[in-house]
């Protein structure tokens, strides 16, 4: 976004964000003009040293970039105690997760305690429905930009679900082999007994496709070998794990 309005309050000494709300992922393909119609909805806020901008357990409402100052992240625990969590600085976002659902109500889980001097701007849950109403071509992108975000997450998830499965896959052959079968003296396993894809789907709780797909990738891993109908599986101590 250019000719950012926060610079208006640019101070003269300590940290800034040349970053602005209209370059979060939320906004991305917006035009020069609509970047223009979002700044008027942002709301823009200052803070002392000491000052908190809100405390465990209010109700969550606002989502916004830190542009100059710090702010300490704490949280007060069962016991009392108060545990520092995370210390924000400029450029860093606070209450992205009010966007997983408009209508909710969230608390705060922890207490934003302003270390400096500190200047915000975002948008709260009535501002920011306010401008989707307002410029309904402006909601679309969001809702583009948001279904895009779900699907890369997702993506992101099913990888490690597979990874997951992998090791378990390899930990379920390993122990079997360990137990029937037989130690080779390069520390590989040799499992006579026949087991097939659907026994395994049956051990690691995984459809018979999922465990193809698996068993695939240990071979070209080298972790697991066929040799005629001998499955051969390389043990830890042999680097087989990653």
């Amino acid at each position: 976004m250019t000719q950012c309005p926060c610079n208006r309050s640019k101070p003269k000494e300590g940290s800034w964000s040349e970053f602005c709300v209209g370059e979060l992922w939320l906004f991305s393909g917006l035009q020069k003009e609509d970047l223009i119609e979002l700044s008027k909805t942002l709301v823009r806020s200052s803070y002392e040293p000491g000052e908190t901008v809100f405390r465990q357990g209010d109700r969550a409402e606002s989502i916004f970039l830190i542009k100059s100052g710090r702010i300490r992240l704490s949280r007060v625990m069962e016991n009392g105690t108060e545990v520092i969590l995370d210390i924000r600085k400029p450029g860093d976002y606070l209450g992205e997760y009010i966007l997983n659902d408009l209508e909710a109500e969230y608390p705060y889980p922890v207490t934003a305690w302003c270390m400096d001097k500190v200047l915000t701007c975002g948008f709260t849950k009535k501002s920011f429905e306010g401008m989707v109403l307002a410029y309904p071509h402006i909601g679309l992108t969001v809702i583009r930009n948001m279904a895009g975000r779900i699907a890369n997450l997702t993506e992101r998830i099913e990888a490690l679900s597979q990874t997951h499965l992998e090791e378990k896959i390899y930990q379920v052959l390993l122990n079997v082999a360990k137990v029937h079968g037989r130690r080779g003296k390069e520390g590989a396993y040799y499992l006579e007994m026949p087991l097939t894809h659907e026994d395994l789907g049956f051990l690691v709780g995984a459809h018979r496709v999922s465990v193809t797909r698996i068993m695939k990738r240990l071979r070209e891993a080298g972790r697991v070998t066929l040799d005629g109908k001998v499955l051969v599986v390389q043990g830890l101590e042999n680097g087989a794990h990653h």
